[in-house]
């Protein structure tokens, strides 16, 4: 059990303290960033803390972050010992997705500003769990990782539709497809030094899904499980779905229908090829489309009674329709090159750590992109239709 304590407050020019749950390849990416980031003066931050029941993988990013930093850094199997640190300003967690939940709301319990690796959580039931912790402690900072939501076109898209420019959003679409040879995910390699009960607790690692027999594949490449992992939805779709949710502001989802098949890589439990449609409070409805077997996706757009508005490019293009063409003028709304958008997700970040602003990544999209994911997820499985209620926070299967 973790005591609850304070936010620890970041003096003026105090390096952030930050520590970092799950050291695999999104965790040890983020070091290596976040340690750029301060090389090149934009931000004064240093991870003081790394923590996995990975031994290797721990030793691995603990010699890479005391090298490039040239200060010590502890590591920790156990992520409670690092939560207990009263000097500790802020978490990253990039652990798996089934203890996003956990891990976030023991950081914001222990007083510790939070950013959590998309997908928020692996289910609805711990987002909504989440959520309330969230709302119920406003002193904290929290933030999802998802890269697309710094992008400036979305920004500028919701402003655009706010002022009229496209009269009523009818539907929007978006996908995030790529293709592989070899199978989505098995590029995380199995390496011989991990040893379950020596340097890996695999107990600890599955949490409430265990007990299992050690499966390698699944501790590598769990996002190729359904037990684990929702996939293409959770893994990729999220980063394409939460900017345009925030563009659209069409409320939050009510009603979700999805399809899944298995059509290449029959290996993987997960689907390789997922349609879905979301339906929001306002009549709004978003198609989506995922796959790892086909990189040639939908185009980016909203389309609106007026006109239309395609977000392909960096910037923002709308285009009336053939009715109003003498009420709309075609434009394009001027977007700026930001570099790297996920470096800028961190950047936020670690600014609202200081300036105590909320992240722009917050609880309210990601807990609307949850509803999505999550029922998504449900339809694709049992063939159903899904329903949420926004006023009860509940949903069900129709």
């Amino acid at each position: 059990t973790i005591e609850k304590l304070p936010p620890v407050a970041v003096k003026d020019n105090e390096p952030i303290r930050l520590a970092v749950i799950g050291t695999g390849g999104m965790g040890t990416g983020h070091c290596h960033a976040i340690m750029n980031l301060t090389e090149q003066g934009k931000t004064n931050t240093q991870i003081v803390a790394v923590c996995d029941v990975n031994q290797v993988r721990m030793a691995d990013c603990q010699k890479a972050c005391q090298d490039k930093q040239g200060i010590a850094v502890d590591a920790y199997v156990d992520y409670h010992d690092v939560l207990r640190r009263d000097d500790i300003h802020a978490v990253l967690i990039a652990s798996t997705e089934h203890w996003h939940a956990q891990h976030a709301i023991d950081a914001l319990n222990a007083g510790k500003d939070v950013y959590c690796e998309k997908p928020m959580t692996l289910d609805l039931d711990q987002a909504l769990d989440l959520r309330k912790f969230v709302l119920d402690n406003p002193d904290r900072i929290f933030q999802v990782g998802t890269q697309m939501m710094m992008l400036p076109k979305y920004i500028e898209a919701r402003k655009a539709i706010k002022a009229g420019a496209i009269g009523k959003p009818v539907w929007s679409q978006t996908s995030y497809c790529r293709n592989s040879k070899t199978g989505e995910w098995n590029y995380y390699g199995l390496d011989d030094r991990w040893v379950p009960g020596t340097n890996v607790d695999w107990n600890a690692w599955l949490g409430y899904l265990g007990p299992r027999e050690w499966d390698p594949k699944v501790y590598a490449r769990w996002r190729r499980y359904k037990d684990f992992s929702t996939g293409i939805i959770g893994d990729l779709l999220v980063h394409v779905m939460t900017p345009l949710i925030m563009a659209v502001d069409a409320g939050w989802p009510v009603r979700v229908t999805a399809s899944g098949h298995h059509l290449v890589d029959l290996e993987m439990e997960n689907p390789d090829q997922v349609n879905l449609n979301v339906e929001f409070e306002d009549g709004h409805t978003m198609i989506v489309a995922g796959s790892t077997a086909n990189e040639v996706g939908l185009e980016t757009m909203i389309r609106g009674h007026e006109a239309n508005m395609y977000l392909n490019s960096r910037h923002v293009d709308i285009r009336p329709e053939r009715i109003f063409v003498d009420e709309v003028d075609q434009r394009r709304i001027e977007c700026p090159d930001i570099g790297n958008d996920q470096d800028q997700l961190r950047l936020n970040f670690l600014e609202c750590i200081r300036t105590r602003t909320p992240a722009v990544s917050n609880i309210d999209l990601a807990s609307k992109v949850m509803v999505a994911v999550d029922l998504a997820t449900r339809s694709m499985w049992d063939g159903r239709a899904y329903r949420f209620d926004p006023k009860t926070m509940r949903y069900s299967r129709i």
